[in-house]
């Protein structure tokens, strides 16, 4: 299995969240399913139904965060040294050439993607045109409005 880029925040919050449904969701889901066979005929019972429904959800969870954790490649940003180049966990502050408008993203891993954020994927257009750019450059994103023109500001490793 190919690893995956994710960074060190990014794999925190997998844990987290591979933590939780490991101590609180499925612990309930399995109280839920005892209660709901207690009540007689699981034929027609909508409750087992839907608490069996929810642990498969839950088991299915459980499995593809351990597997995107155990392919995971943890990049810590702070860490890195890519001479001011744009590279995976860089945060790149961005100026439209058009309008002047000034926006910064982080380049993340697919799970940690939130473009409200500012964290966008590594295999987004964006991020793709930026990859390898450094202070200064002009990057050529192509985007559904056409294409935009963005001047690399500044390039941070936090």
């Amino acid at each position: 299995m190919a690893t995956i880029p994710i960074t060190k925040r990014g794999a925190e919050t997998l844990k987290a969240e591979l933590h939780k449904l490991k101590t609180v969701d499925r612990p309930w889901v399995i109280n839920a399913i005892a209660e709901a066979r207690a009540q007689g005929d699981l034929s027609e019972n909508a409750e087992y139904e839907s608490a069996k429904d929810r642990q498969g959800f839950i088991e299915g969870r459980i499995q593809e965060v351990e597997g995107k954790l155990s392919a995971a490649q943890i990049i810590d940003p702070t860490e890195l040294d890519a001479g001011g180049r744009v590279v995976f966990g860089a945060t790149v502050k961005l100026e439209d050439e058009d309008t002047g408008d000034q926006v910064t993203y982080q380049i993340v891993g697919e799970d940690e993607a939130d473009i409200k954020l500012g964290l966008v994927n590594i295999s987004s257009p964006i991020a793709r045109a930026l990859i390898g750019k450094e202070q200064g450059d002009t990057a050529e994103v192509q985007a559904p409005g056409g294409v935009k023109h963005y001047e690399v500001v500044t390039v941070s490793y936090i």
